[in-house]
């Protein structure tokens, strides 16, 4: 079990996630309704799917759903080939609407990243490493694992 096939996103608002997944920051899909019961997005090696969040907390659990309660400590990344490119995801995603909560700065490791959150309060680290590789499939490579 090596692989992340799908990231699933419960949201509060399908709409409005579809607009700013879809229509802002450009997320690639072949669903063309605005409010769909649910959206998977294509993207290099996952997929990105939005449900709608009481639904999924049901699907869980029918009897006895998870209730979301702040910081769940999941956060998505965007990794950039440059800086400047994680200066212009930051502008495209404060555009759609997304709270920038962390502007870019440069980091501990070596890097400059800064966090938004969606709109349902899904943090998105946008991150440059000098160090960062991408394969073939634009996936990072972090080279050897011990």
């Amino acid at each position: 079990m090596n692989r992340i096939n799908l990231i699933c996103l419960g949201v509060q608002d399908m709409e409005k996630s579809v607009k700013f997944y879809r229509d802002e920051l450009g997320f690639q899909t072949d669903e063309t309704s605005d409010n769909p019961g649910i959206v998977f997005f294509n993207n290099s090696g996952t997929k990105l799917e939005l449900y709608p969040l009481e639904e999924l907390a049901k699907d869980i659990d029918a009897e006895n759903p998870p209730v979301k309660n702040g910081f769940s400590g999941i956060t998505l990344a965007y990794n950039a080939k440059s800086r400047d490119e994680v200066d212009q995801v930051m502008q495209l995603a404060k555009k759609a609407g997304a709270k920038i909560v962390k502007e870019p700065v440069d980091v501990f490791w070596g890097g400059y990243s800064g966090y938004f959150q969606d709109p349902d309060g899904y943090h998105w680290e946008v991150a440059y490493g000098p160090d960062f590789k991408f394969d073939s499939q634009d996936m990072l490579d972090l080279g050897p694992t011990e």
